[in-house]
């Protein structure tokens, strides 16, 4: 998270050019969105006795497990077109480089607009506190069930949209650390989640690596958004930046527990 929001600033002070990062997490972690109070909707006995880590972005949304997925962000300046779009604009074009990215995998996601009514009936929310229950304005999914969960904010004079594109899923976990009214709200949700999302590993019966998908959304972002990328390091200003932070607000309970 760090190295997003790091990245994010850089790009926007056109210190370093509009980038998109592809990235893995080294430890089961639950990431909350910024509005999210943790004493609301995660069970903090249970992160720890899943040992997860657990970590506030900086983006809105609800809470992700991320583990065995690919993790992605597009950082562009303020004056980038899509800086320049609306959010609702901004989703659409990005999904359509990862609708592609999926292409690339063999699973044939479609770009679903909840602009329409009936579409927004279709996705709407089950009521609980985990991100693949919260629809977005432009949704990835392959026969109604969604893929990818991804959220946005404008900041720092920039745009910053990241996401977790789910290689296999693993949902009896994130449920088991999510706080309901009650065991009978959480086993209908529970159930009805599994309708709702689905894994590359589920759509395809194949276990997908993090080298073979960061490759496919690369290509699938070069083609959905006609640009051309350029591999690069982590500039030494992006990794100060980052380890500053880390250390003054990622790391911080008083960030991570600010609701």
């Amino acid at each position: 998270m760090a190295l997003d929001e790091a990245i994010l600033m850089q790009v926007a002070k056109e210190e370093s050019p509009p980038t998109i990062r592809f990235y893995a997490w080294n430890a089961p972690t639950i990431s909350i969105g910024y509005f999210q109070r943790i004493d609301r909707d995660i069970d903090s006995d249970k992160v720890r006795a899943h040992e997860f880590e657990i970590v506030r972005r900086m983006t809105g949304g609800r809470a992700v497990l991320h583990d065995r997925e690919l993790t992605y962000s597009v950082m562009v300046p303020g004056d980038h077109p899509f800086a320049k779009s609306s959010v609702v604009e901004s989703y659409r074009l990005l999904s359509l480089g990862l609708r592609k990215g999926f292409i690339n995998l063999g699973v044939h996601a479609e770009v679903v607009s909840l602009a329409q009514e009936s579409e927004r009936a279709k996705f709407a929310t089950l009521g609980s506190a985990a991100c693949f229950d919260s629809p977005s304005w432009y949704e990835l999914v392959v026969e109604g069930r969604k893929i990818a969960g991804s959220a946005q904010v404008r900041a720092h004079g920039g745009l910053l949209q990241h996401g977790a594109l789910l290689l296999d899923l693993e949902p009896d976990d994130l449920f088991d650390v999510l706080l309901f009214r009650d065991d009978r709200e959480r086993e209908r949700i529970r159930a009805e989640f599994d309708v709702r999302a689905a894994s590359v590993r589920q759509l395809t019966g194949r276990i997908v690596s993090y080298e073979e998908a960061a490759m496919a959304f690369a290509n699938g972002f070069c083609d959905g958004l006609d640009a051309q990328l350029i591999p690069m390091n982590l500039t030494d200003q992006e990794l100060a930046m980052a380890h500053t932070l880390l250390e003054q607000k990622y790391s911080q309970e008083t960030w991570t527990r600010r609701r």
